[in-house]
């Protein structure tokens, strides 16, 4: 009764209790993934401006400077997307629990 909506058909019964229990695991993993993605890809390019700073800070010192300075605000930033990813996970679990209550 939980997986159904009031007045269902009955021969749509079976077809709708199995894509709710199929909707009820994927929400996790959806955002499971999603976190993922986000945190690996800033990860990645804070690594990659990193590299480069480093790279450069023996051939020119003024790339070097302004390759740092936007590797200060990509760092920013990621603190700023960690707080957010922090927020919206709390959000979706709260409401995925409220749904499954």
């Amino acid at each position: 009764a939980h997986f159904l909506p009031q007045g269902t058909p009955t021969p749509l019964i079976p077809m709708l209790v199995i894509i709710e229990t199929i909707s009820l695991l994927i929400q996790p993993m959806a955002l499971a993934v999603r976190l993922t993605a986000n945190i690996t890809a800033g990860h990645l390019l804070m690594h990659l401006i990193g590299s480069a700073t480093l790279a450069m800070s023996t051939i020119n010192l003024p790339s070097t400077l302004i390759i740092f300075t936007i590797l200060i605000l990509l760092t920013i930033l990621e603190i700023a997307v960690a707080l957010i990813q922090a927020y919206v996970f709390t959000l979706l679990v709260s409401l995925y629990l409220h749904d499954n209550t």
